[in-house]
């Protein structure tokens, strides 16, 4: 048996073949599609194997197989098994039994496209994305050209990432797992030179137990930033500042509280958009709500770092056009707006709410949101849900997804959730289905009105089926 085929690979031979099992996820097909253009051979398998990734792929020259047959395996140098695989998964217990070389996805990322890099690392447990692409566009829009990996397709980007070979590399840094065999945060991975750290909650109840464990992830993080780097840090967040207190690299807080370094000052909230002064100077971005504001300061704050200057910062932040999902028009139909967010946790929803309230002021605001995420279809946010909904006039609750997945005791009540809403005075209903809740609603709104739809999944196409039916 040759060297490669056995996967006994000494750390001596080039590697040549890499094989992805879960290719089709969007970070898995954008990682493997970047190593195809490096010239490696790229094979993959999928159970899920349908446009615009599997298109995507083809168009590389990458094969996918469809399916987990372990048969299917090729002789590859190294195998890079997915965060969504796990044991019993036919293609992983035959890499186990077998013996061959295998690397999480953030190992992959760290091993070939991090290390030498200027990696700009964005964390918190909200406005990781916005951040994230803001910042990126900063880069582009400013002529650095960055490398980029962010979860959501920023619209001025086209994609959510970019693997080239570029000086820059801005990533956005999850605090979920890396792996199944590797229960670290994939944030660990990315080799930080500059990190900002926009809040810590808690957040995926699947994976950790509490606040403390959240707060153990990123001080770990913390703990491998250069004395060279830089974290940026939430002034206005004192889990942020807690984690931070030990940290070994030089710190600048960014908020607007008064002992910010980095202090924001003079806010004002429009229909356009908001504006505010950072480090003596003026930008206005397009986007509503105090949290996109601390999200464009703390992009500003890392650009402003790297030698950017505050015109060319406030140029791109100008032009800033958002990302899929995160407060995105989805359409207007006889005056009445459907908005479409990924907000799927009660500090998310409390932010996007009063920032739609800021900018479009008395409008009636409709708020319809299904419990989907692993954190909230459980009943850890059973309390703090209601008050999340204080900005809406009226709220509608989903059934919770996946129910039959968690023990009785653990589940999100959501007829609980409007019952405490209505106890406060709200218009509020559960009703179990897109369709119940379309028609349900529909008699209810008029025009001027806005309905912003959270969930974290395509929600039955509730957004299209309001449009519709409106």
């Amino acid at each position: 048996m040759s060297h490669s085929s056995d996967g006994h690979r000494p750390e001596s031979q080039p590697l040549h073949h890499v094989h992805f099992l879960g290719i089709c996820g969007t970070a898995m097909g954008s990682v493997a599609a970047a190593m195809r253009d490096r010239g490696f051979c790229v094979t993959g398998q999928d159970d899920k194997v349908y446009p615009p990734m599997s298109t995507f792929l083809a168009s590389k020259g990458v094969k996918i197989i469809p399916g987990y047959q372990p048969e299917d395996i090729p002789p590859a140098d190294v195998i890079v098994i997915g965060n969504a695989m796990t044991r019993g998964n036919p293609a992983v217990e035959a890499v186990l039994n077998r013996k061959l070389f295998y690397l999480s996805l953030p190992e992959t990322l760290k091993q070939f496209f991090l290390r030498g890099r200027h990696n700009l690392v964005v964390t918190g447990t909200h406005g990781k994305t916005t951040t994230t692409s803001l910042l990126a566009w900063i880069f582009e829009s400013s002529g650095r050209e960055p490398d980029y990996l962010i979860g959501g397709i920023p619209a001025n980007l086209g994609q959510g990432a970019r693997l080239g070979d570029s000086k820059y590399f801005v990533i956005e840094g999850d605090e979920y797992d890396t792996a199944f065999f590797d229960k670290r945060s994939k944030f660990v991975h990315y080799l930080p030179e500059l990190v900002i750290v926009n809040n810590i909650e808690f957040d995926h109840a699947d994976i950790y137990r509490d606040l403390e464990e959240i707060k153990t992830s990123f001080r770990r993080m913390l703990n491998i930033v250069p004395s060279e780097g830089l974290v940026l840090l939430n002034a206005d967040d004192p889990n942020c500042l807690e984690v931070a207190k030990t940290c070994p690299a030089p710190i600048v807080e960014v908020g607007f509280s008064a002992n910010a370094g980095n202090q924001i000052r003079n806010i004002s909230h429009g229909r356009e958009g908001s504006s505010f002064e950072l480090f003596g100077e003026r930008f206005e971005i397009p986007m509503s709500g105090d949290f996109n504001i601390r999200n464009a300061a703390m992009a500003a704050s890392a650009a402003h770092y790297y030698g950017i200057s505050p015109a060319e910062i406030r140029q791109a932040l100008a032009t800033f056009r958002g990302i899929k999902r995160r407060q995105e028009v989805f359409g207007v139909v006889n005056g009445i707006t459907i908005i479409d967010d990924f907000g799927h946790h009660p500090t998310a929803i409390r932010e996007t709410l009063s920032g739609l309230r800021a900018k479009y002021g008395t409008a009636r605001l409709w708020a319809i949101f299904e419990p989907r995420s692993n954190t909230t279809r459980r009943a850890v946010f059973q309390t703090q849900l209601p008050a999340a909904f204080e900005e809406a006039n009226g709220v509608f609750i989903a059934g919770v997804a996946r129910l039959e997945q968690l023990p009785a005791n653990e589940r999100l009540n959501p007829e609980r959730v409007v019952a405490d809403l209505v106890a406060a005075g709200k218009s509020a209903f559960y009703e179990a289905t897109a369709d119940d809740i379309v028609a349900r609603l529909a008699p209810l709104t008029e025009s001027g009105d806005i309905v912003v739809v959270f969930s974290n999944g395509g929600f039955d196409g509730i957004h299209q089926k309001l449009l519709d039916r409106l």
